[in-house]
């Protein structure tokens, strides 16, 4: 059996220097606050903004939400932006994504600062990421990967990094982590000839593939560390990833489970990039 990377114990080590870092900020009169853009009402999107309210109130951070109906336009969504980018007591902006169809996503996501988004959403924030700099902040879903693999001691240095997938969301920005980690790192996509035979020579997995149990037994070969990102409800009902947990389970030394994976240790990351942010924007 693989060893389980649970991400509740990654969680509660950040959570605990989160609330250290929030509260000396406090103490400063700096009070770290998220600002919350949500267009609409989709059901996805509200259990996301529940778990992460819950989450930074819980840490000491404040939560501002903008609130706007399906319908609005598009000169009202930049004018919230704005808003929110203007406002000197809002530290991190958490726009969902997607926005309906009516309305010009790119054109949204790049009025953000950079040094407010702290999902990763603008171009700002995807050069910080691409030369290993301050400016903005890395998907909190990729930085999720990349904290466990901290947390249990996984050291990056020299090992075969396989990514299956390449979105902006998490493969590309998880690929180039993981080479500033010194990894030596391949990305696998719909395009890849026989990704279960590069896959095997991986001895860091990351999958992103967005398609449930998509990753099975031909991947696998012992000794590697599977880092798991999908997050599915399978015909039973169930969540599931994007790995076949019984067929990884077996073969692999590692493995994150689905759910208690990744998924639980993005919101902190989520409240750590807030706090991050506030320090940066006063210089503390």
């Amino acid at each position: 059996m693989a060893k389980p990377l649970l991400g509740k114990e990654v969680t509660d080590a950040l959570n605990e220097t989160i609330t250290k870092d929030a509260a000396s900020l406090t103490a400063k009169g700096i009070k770290p606050a998220l600002g919350i853009i949500r267009v609409g009402e989709r059901e996805d999107d509200l259990s996301y903004e529940r778990g992460a309210m819950k989450r930074c109130e819980a840490l000491g951070l404040a939560v501002r939400r903008y609130l706007l109906p399906e319908d609005v336009t598009q000169k009202v969504l930049i004018n919230t932006i704005r808003e929110a980018n203007q406002d000197l007591l809002i530290h991190g902006i958490l726009m969902f994504r997607p926005l309906p169809e009516h309305l010009d996503e790119e054109a949204a996501c790049q009025a953000l600062r950079p040094e407010k988004d702290v999902d990763g959403i603008t171009n700002g924030s995807m050069a910080g990421v691409f030369t290993g700099g301050n400016l903005g902040f890395p998907p909190c879903t990729a930085q999720a990967c990349m904290e466990i693999l901290k947390h249990y001691g996984i050291d990056c240095q020299g090992k075969k990094a396989v990514v299956i997938g390449r979105s902006l969301v998490v493969g590309k920005p998880a690929a180039l982590m993981l080479l500033q980690r010194n990894a030596t790192v391949t990305i696998c996509h719909t395009k890849t000839q026989d990704m279960p035979a590069v896959c095997r020579e991986a001895e860091i997995l990351l999958v992103a593939a967005g398609k449930a149990g998509m990753v099975d037994a031909p991947y696998f070969a012992p000794g590697q560390i599977v880092i798991d990102v999908g997050i599915h409800v399978n015909e039973e009902g169930r969540l599931c990833g994007d790995v076949r947990f019984e067929d990884a389970d077996p073969v692999v030394e590692a493995l994150t489970p689905v759910p208690g994976g990744v998924g639980m240790v993005t919101t902190s990351v989520l409240a750590g990039h807030v706090v991050e942010a506030a320090k940066r924007q006063n210089n503390c």
